[in-house]
Formats: C-alpha cells, structure tokens, sequence
C-alpha cells in the first residue's frame, strides 16, 4: 500500500516533467527566434515588416487558436491532443528550418502556433487536474517558471546557435526534442478530459475572433509601409472591429461557447487574465525591440545579444517557483502587483539607454526586469487558476494563456508602429538612422511601462490577499 502510495505520487511528478519538456519547447520559439532576426533578414531578405510577421504570426496563431485548443483538449482528451499538438509543432519546425523565402518561413511559423494552441491549454489542465489544491500552487510554480525560463533563455540558445551553426538550426534542434517530448507524454501523462456536459467546437467564434486579431495586428504592423489614413489599413481596422464585436454578440448568445464569459464574472479570473494580457502586451514588443538594439545599434554578435539576457533569465530559474510556493501561503495579490512595479522600473531603464550604452549599462535593466517577471507571472497565473473548477481547467488555461499570447502579439505589432514613427519622425528632423532608432524604441519602452503600471494598478485591485479559500462556483460573481 505504502509502495502504491509512493509510486503514484512519483508519478505526479513524471507527469509534471513531461508536460513541462513539451511546454519549454514551445515556449522557447516565441523568443528564440528575435536574436535571429538579423540573420534571417540577410538570409531570406525580409523587410522589417516580414520580421516581425515571422514572430507575430507564430504569437497570433498561438493566442487565437489556444481557446479552441482548451476545449478540444476538454472534449477529446487532454493527453491525445498535447500529442497531437506536439506532433505538429514538431513537423512545422522542421519546415521552418527548411523555409528559402518569408512566405514558406511565415505559413511554417503560423503552423508552429496552430501545434502550440493544441498544446499550451493541454499543459496546465493536466497539471490541474493531476495535483491536489495543496500542492497545486507549487505545481504551477514551476509550470510557470519553465515558461518564463524558455521565454528569457531564448535569446542566449537562439544568439549562440545563430552564430556558431546558422539560424536554421534553431528550427531543426526543435525535431528530436517534439519526438522525446512525444514518447515521455505516451510513458508519464494519463488521460482526462471534461465530462461534466455535452462538448463541441465554437466554430462562429473561432471565425470571428481570429479574423479580427489577424486583421487588427495587419493594421498596425503595415500601417507603416502604406499609411495610417490609406484605405487598405482603414479597412483593416474596420474588419477588425466588426469581427471582434462579432465575435463577443456570439459569445454572449452560443449554448456552448468557445470563450464563456461568465469566468469573467469571478473577480480574481478577471483581474488576473487581464494582468496577464497587459503583460504580454509590453513584453514580448520589449523582447523583439531590446534584441535588435543590442545587435543593430551596439553591434553586438547573436551570442553577446542572447548573453545579455543571462541576468534576466538565471533570476527567473531562482526566483519563479520560490514565488509561486509563498504565493500558496501568502496570496498573489503583492507578489504580482510589486512585480509589476519593478518591472515597470526595468522599462524605464531601458529607456535612458542610448548609441553607446554598454553590457554594465544593460544589468541593471536586466536585474530588474527578472525579478518583476519571476515575481509576477507564476502567481498570477495561480491566481487565475484557483478561480475554476478542475473540470473547467482546459478552457481556464486556455483563456489565460491565450490572453499572454494575443497581447504579445498585438504589443509587438503596437511597439513597432511607436518605434516606426519615432524613428521616421527623427530622421525627418536630421538624425542618424541609428540614433532615429533608439529614440522611437525609447518611446515605445516608455509606452510598455505605462501598461504594466496600469497592470500594476489591476492585480491590487482584483487580486485576492489569500488562495485558500472558498472557491465561488463558475458564473457566479465573486465579492471583492
């Protein structure tokens, strides 16, 4: 009895280590590639515009389709679709590596999302439904420390195989590690799914929305090339708004939607997926922008770029689970909300950096930009998950985790628009392009520090001072 006891809680743990092997690697590929992007640019020739399509598109694909991923991992079970997502991912990062030109590499990246939506929601539902309450904040501490440590250690592994192999290789690494990652889900995860009531695919909605966030990131990724007031960028922005209000009416009236908007009626599930937005909103801009800094104005290598990032990423691989562990005792709400605040501060010092900042010039900004998101991201996603039932934990995870990925897609398409036109703003008034550059990234990282202080703001307000808890029933609003 005793060696069953002992096996099932090892298990727990083999299961935490597969879903975990999965989610690194596709948590790797929305930064891997920025330190990158120079290369591919002179590989393939692409414009700036193309680049950032090649990291949007995989961000956007990602966000759009991670709601239906939750609710097919709900209906057909959780472990079959991590699989097939795996399986998937796997097989577009291989055509990513094999891409000669930006329309084979953007389609194979919009393929990579569509595995990765399959995924990500399958991931923390699995995790859910696997550890007791108990040990779920820990749990989650370190599902959250493995996404914010692919995320920040991207840089470095995409910067030193972009130099010392070649770009394509950061593809390639992807194909053996999805095949291990894929027998691992097969030996340590078991099957579960929602059985509460009757499931289907929201196909109106999955139209809708992601029409609208296509046609709102096109709008402000090309705004640039063809005009703010030109009638192919205001006819996006009109597509866009149409879609989106569309896609809200249907959520409102469908009998089983794909996003239920009645999770929003519990106060923390708001306050922390709307934290969670906020912060993808200015970071992955950030991450995008700070690369290309550090390579096209300071001259670095891919590997002094992705090295720069060191700080940031060995403080979120000490700090991450130790936040999301004295979250459990001590509640979210100061963790996620000083977090913010310091990270708000790294912004800022960002933004004071000129042509000739140096790596001493970087480590503050760094220091304080890994303990703000060590601080902020394993609680608040604990945060959002201790507000839905275990059975709802496919489509809750899916809806936090989609919140991360379409604000990281629309911020980089909105810090683009504010580094563009900062930029062609100073060469108009006689700048050197490098100096033109630095002073639109300087607006657009003091536009990113005003959003995460307005998340700052939200997660005090919304965010409970204790986990453990009564929970309210879905649906049912949450006092303050």
């Amino acid at each position: 009895m005793r060696a069953r006891i002992l096996d099932e809680a090892n298990r727990k743990w083999l299961t935490l280590a597969a879903v975990a092997f999965g989610l690194f690697m596709i948590m790797l590929d929305n930064t891997i590639v920025n330190v990158a992007l120079p290369s591919i640019q002179e590989s393939l020739g692409l414009k700036v515009s193309e680049l950032e399509w090649v990291v949007t598109g995989y961000a956007l694909t990602f966000g759009a389709l991670m709601l239906t991923g939750g609710k097919l991992a709900d209906l057909f079970g959780r472990r079959r679709i991590f699989i097939v997502g795996l399986a998937i991912f796997t097989l577009a990062s291989l055509a990513c590596g094999l891409a000669g030109s930006a329309g084979v590499l953007i389609a194979a990246r919009v393929i990579q999302g569509v595995g990765a939506a399959l995924m990500n929601p399958a991931t923390l539902s699995i995790i859910t439904v696997t550890f007791p309450p108990r040990q779920r904040g820990t749990a989650i501490g370190i599902w959250a420390g493995v996404s914010a440590l692919a995320l920040a250690i991207g840089p470095l592994v995409g910067g030193v195989i972009t130099q010392h192999v070649n770009w394509n290789w950061i593809f390639y690494i992807n194909v053996p590690v999805g095949a291990l990652a894929i027998l691992a889900a097969f030996l340590f995860i078991d099957e579960s799914r929602d059985t509460s009531h009757e499931q289907r695919p929201d196909l109106p909605g999955l139209f809708t929305s992601a029409l609208g966030l296509f046609a709102l990131s096109y709008a402000l990724i090309e705004a640039n090339t063809y005009g703010w007031t030109s009638d192919r960028i205001l006819a996006a922005f009109a597509v866009a708004g149409v879609s989106l209000v569309a896609f809200v009416l249907l959520e409102m009236h469908q009998r089983l939607p794909m996003l239920e908007l009645a999770l929003f009626r519990n106060r923390g599930f708001a306050g922390a997926n709307t934290v969670m937005l906020l912060i993808g909103l200015a970071m992955f801009g950030v991450f995008f922008y700070v690369s290309l800094y550090v390579q096209q104005v300071l001259g670095y290598s891919p590997t002094q770029a992705g090295a720069s990032f060191l700080p940031w990423t060995l403080l979120i691989i000490l700090l991450a689970p130790q936040a999301g562990r004295l979250s459990d005792r001590i509640g979210p709400r100061p963790f996620v909300g000083g977090g913010m605040i310091v990270l708000a501060g790294s912004l800022l010092l960002f933004a004071r950096l000129g042509t000739d900042a140096t790596f001493w010039s970087l480590l503050p900004a760094m220091i304080l930009g890994g303990v703000g998101m060590s601080a902020a991201m394993a609680p608040v996603t604990a945060a959002a998950m201790s507000s839905v039932r275990p059975d709802k934990a496919g489509v809750g995870s899916a809806v936090l985790n989609s919140m991360r990925q379409v604000g990281g897609s629309l911020g980089i398409a909105i810090m683009g628009a504010i580094v563009a036109a900062g930029a062609t703003s100073s060469v108009n008034s006689g700048a050197a392009p490098a100096e033109a550059f630095v002073n639109g990234f300087h607006h657009a990282l003091e536009t990113a520090a005003v959003i995460v202080i307005v998340g700052a703001v939200i997660a005090f307000t919304t965010l409970k001072d204790a986990r453990h808890r009564e929970q309210a029933p879905v649906g049912v609003p949450e006092a303050a």
